[in-house]
């Protein structure tokens, strides 16, 4: 008879830097071995457990889901211990259910969130409230019982694990025994099988699993000194303390344990009780408070024909019925996927934003291909007028869901999170995790500190590897012949390589999602574990991916800078030029702005001040807004080496024949001179040729995009000849010669790899034509907000670069002085007068500052300032600030000199001031008097 054994207690790359055992290698792994069952049990998260789950039934392996969490000693809440104390114990817990999932969830995000301390820790008190449907492990040698018992002795153990066996209830507590050649452990074993004896509480037999395989012990060694910033030969370094923490096969698990067959036997009934269940798919979608008498459905409906009927003001009559038709096929696709609430949430935020006068961008990504997002002034680009289009935003015939990206003022875009967190509520609003990786230069770099190998040496070996962002240094050492003896060739070059590419791809590091915000409509935690960001922001631990799959909407909340420069410009053009303009209203036809753009004189143009594209605005010379939007699609790696652009200016200026793959394509080709550049026109072209509906062409062209030959030989097969049960007519039923119809499709697929997406190329292409607007016709007041903006951003190199475009354009530019400047930057005929406020943003000390300058005269030197002004307002950083953007050389020191005798001279003139308030007269003073 088979002898089963389950693992219960392991860590995957999901612990980061400590576990070393990649999911997918642990299922091939677990297959070879026969296991029917497996828990994961990361370090104090949860991260991984949706992938783990998908990939564990995938092999038909039961997923058990746990976590190894953290309990304080005494209150999470208690943060202040002394450097021997214990500031926390390991416990692993184990999800018999949904409910037990779920409470899993609380405890884990209550321990980021609330007992924060060096770990995530919850306490008992937590473990009372949210046990039902968990099965607690005492863990390793790192738990409570396990240390009361190496310090204290076995009634205190006893006494430890009587309390969790309590919390947790009968047959719900167990004690783990472990065979890892740790001398504390087999004390531990020991006594631990005591106290099961005298208690009744069962024992377990885990192995704590860190990495997959005996002989990756050194990697892990290596992974840990990665984590703790320490190398191979540090004799303090922290080490896996065991070579035997590896994923044992039932075999060695018998063979270490056969004579406590309860403790074996007990890993498959505890495998056999755990039953989570997860649901992906279904929407947690907030709902949106309508007005009375209304639906979601009805209510969308309205708000879109109310905006459409505005938009069509400035809209040729005949064209009318085209907009009214896409817009009812519109809103009935919302409708059939549940969207509608979607649409109304995005629509109300960027209602709230618009009325705060939070400048709001015209579009990012797919989403300006929606007439019903243009309609309600979700977005601000006519799809029709530039032929965009629904179905690569939101495919009736894909489940995913259709995904905002809202470009807001940087400076202001936290007042927009706020807003939707204050709606909504905290609970239900969080912040996106992300996770870097040890990829190919990066994990060469990082062994290679370890192993002490010289700096440039290992800079050297990473630069040989091509930095492209798929590749792998396995795939690196297939391309090139010569990297392998290049590395293995240098001292300790086989020892970087082999743990190099044990390790590569394992999980680096947590981070934030630059933009990405999730809601539901019930609390979080409900759906996904949570934890903290750097600056305590609630963050979910599920990747943005990974929410989806939940069932959870994201909403991306993009801080563009060029937004507020467009926005600072308008104001100081308002104040000084003409009241009422409208950066909404330019005209899009503007000769002077195409003027500009065609000289090439683009420093300072969103997207178009690189060196490489201005070459090619003067190669291009664009005449019309279209031709701005091929632009921002053609300016890419892809296109450039392809030859793709260089066919495209050809083309333009008549020097090569514009030829159509097929009459019935000029239509489609005709604004790109023949030339396949967006992955709307591979959509159109399958639509014609192949009578493809837009959603079913949208899937051809992602299949199209991955390049994988199974699936293009099946999907050349469909595009020729059809599929009666996807609806597919087929080139050749629909009168195309099949060979032609065959090279048709190879074009596309050519193309699909380089096309972009033109709904984004032709939002961003109206940022580019209003920032070059701007400079053509209003160039003080537009790089007098150029440069405020980057003096707010700190960009020292951007403004010198700025300044010296303004010293090019005959503008003159005074930068921000103590003495001279004001409050807000000014402008007159051709000169920029820099405010101090672009250096620190807060009226309140810009105008103390003011306040004693115009009272009292200008300041003499640091020191004086000091002495002049209330450094509790006034504080340090500000004034550091002050001296390292050049508002305080005037005084005559470098700044060097000034930031070295800044602490002193402000500890001298709090006292001064201090003494000043409490009646003490100093020396200096006494002097000053009598001197008089």
């Amino acid at each position: 008879m088979k002898r089963d054994f389950i693992h219960l207690h392991l860590h995957t790359q999901y612990s980061l830097l400590d576990g070393a055992i990649h999911i997918s290698e642990l299922m091939k792994k677990l297959k070879e071995h026969g296991s029917k069952a497996v828990a994961i049990t990361d370090h104090g998260t949860m991260y991984g457990i949706v992938d783990f789950y998908t990939q564990a039934l995938a092999n038909d392996i039961k997923p058990i889901i746990g976590c190894e969490v953290y309990v304080a000693p005494d209150s999470r809440f208690n943060k202040n211990y002394s450097k021997k104390e214990d500031k926390s114990y390991h416990l692993v817990l184990l999800a018999k259910n949904n409910a037990g999932l779920k409470n899993l969830q609380y405890l884990v995000s209550l321990g980021h969130i609330e007992g924060f301390y060096y770990k995530p820790r919850i306490d008992k008190e937590l473990l009372a409230k949210y046990s039902k449907g968990l099965i607690g492990l005492s863990a390793c040698l790192a738990s409570e019982p396990a240390q009361k018992a190496l310090t204290d002795g076995y009634a205190a153990a006893k006494e430890s694990a009587l309390e969790y066996y309590e919390i947790f209830g009968k047959d719900n507590y167990y004690l783990e025994i472990q065979d890892n050649n740790i001398p504390e452990q087999y004390i531990v074993n020991t006594i631990f099988m005591e106290i099961s004896r005298e208690t009744g509480i069962p024992i377990v037999a885990t192995n704590n699993c860190h990495f997959l395989n005996k002989e990756d012990y050194s990697s892990h060694q290596v992974l840990m000194c990665i984590q703790y910033q320490q190398t191979l030969n540090d004799p303090n370094r922290r080490d896996s303390h065991s070579s035997e923490l590896f994923v044992k096969s039932p075999e060695e698990m018998w063979q270490a344990f056969g004579e406590i067959e309860e403790a074996l036997i007990n890993t498959v009934k505890i495998a056999e009780r755990c039953n989570v269940s997860m649901t992906f798919g279904e929407l947690h979608l907030p709902v949106y408070d309508v007005p009375e008498g209304y639906t979601l459905k009805t209510y969308l409906e309205h708000i879109a024909k109310e905006g459409l009927h505005k938009r069509l003001a400035k809209v040729p009559l005949e064209l009318h019925s085209k907009y009214y038709q896409r817009l009812e096929y519109e809103l009935k696709i919302i409708h059939e996927k549940g969207y509608d609430g979607y649409y109304l949430i995005v629509w109300d935020f960027i209602n709230f934003a618009r009325k705060n006068k939070i400048p709001v961008g015209p579009g990012r990504g797919s989403g300006a291909g929606s007439l019903v997002a243009y309609a309600v002034g979700i977005t601000d680009i006519d799809p029709i007028k530039y032929k965009l289009l629904f179905e690569r935003f939101l495919n009736p015939e894909r489940k995913s869901m259709p995904d905002f990206d809202i470009d807001i003022c940087m400076n202001r875009r936290e007042e927009v999170i706020d807003y939707v967190r204050n709606k909504y509520g905290h609970d239900r609003v969080a912040q996106i995790i992300t996770f870097g990786k040890l990829l190919a230069r990066g994990v060469i770099r990082d062994v290679g500190r370890v192993l002490e190998i010289p700096l440039k040496t290992v800079d050297k070996i990473a630069k040989m590897i091509p930095a492209k962002p798929d590749l792998t240094l396995k795939k690196a050492l297939e391309m090139d012949p010569e990297l392998k003896p290049n590395i293995e060739s240098i001292e300790k070059g086989k020892e970087l390589l082999e743990h190099a590419l044990k390790l590569e791809g394992l999980l680096r590091n947590a981070g934030m999602h630059a933009a990405g915000v999730v809601i539901s409509d019930k609390p979080l935690v409900e759906y996904v574990p949570l934890c903290k960001g750097q600056n305590d922001e609630v963050v979910t631990q599920f990747e943005k991916d990974t929410l989806e799959k939940v069932g959870l909407v994201k909403l991306d909340f993009l801080g563009l800078k060029n937004l507020t420069v467009i926005d600072y410009a308008s104001k100081l053009i308002r104040k000084s030029k003409d009241p009422n303009f409208d950066i909404s209203a330019i005209p899009l036809d503007d000769k002077k702005t195409f003027e500009l753009l065609s000289s090439g004189e683009t420093t300072g143009v969103f997207q178009l001040e690189s060196s490489g594209m201005k070459n090619l605005l003067k190669k291009l010379k664009p005449t019309t807004f279209e031709d701005i939007i091929v632009l921002v699609a053609l300016y890419r790696p892809g296109p450039i080496g392809s030859g793709i652009l260089d066919d495209f200016l050809k083309r333009k200026h008549g020097l090569q024949e514009v030829t159509y793959p097929l009459p019935e394509l000029e239509e489609i080709l005709k604004e790109t001179y023949g030339i396949i550049v967006y992955q709307e026109q591979v959509m159109q072209i399958a639509q014609i040729v192949a009578g493809y509906s837009l959603g079913s062409a949208d899937l051809l062209r992602r299949a199209m995009g991955k390049k994988k030959p199974e699936e293009m030989a099946k999907h050349r097969k469909i595009f020729l000849y059809g599929d009666e049960k996807l609806g597919i007519e087929g080139a050749v039923k629909r009168g195309f010669d099949e060979k032609i119809a065959s090279e048709i499709f190879d074009l596309m697929a050519k193309f699909a790899e380089y096309g972009f997406n033109k709904s984004h190329s032709a939002a961003y292409a109206m940022v580019s034509y209003q920032t070059a607007y701007l400079k053509a016709h209003y160039p003080v007041e537009y790089m007098a907000s150029i440069i405020t903006q980057e003096f707010e951003f700190k960009y020292n190199y951007r403004i010198e670069e700025l300044i010296a475009e303004c010293n090019n354009m005959g503008i003159t530019v005074l930068l921000p002085d103590i003495n001279k400047s004001e409050k807000d930057t000014v402008v007159e005929r051709n000169l920029i007068k820099v405010g101090l406020k672009a250096i620190h943003d807060n009226d309140e000390i810009i105008d103390k500052i003011i306040f004693e300058r115009n009272r009292n005269g200008e300041f003499k030197n640091l020191k004086d300032f000091c002495k002049r002004i209330d450094l509790t307002i006034v504080n340090k950083n500000a004034i550091s600030s002050f001296i390292k953007y050049g508002a305080m050389d005037s005084f005559g020191k470098s700044r060097k000199q000034l930031l070295q005798v800044l602490n002193d001279t402000i500890k001298l003139c709090l006292q001064e001031q201090k003494w000043k308030k409490t009646g003490i007269i100093t020396i200096e003073n006494l002097l000053k008097t009598s001197d008089k």
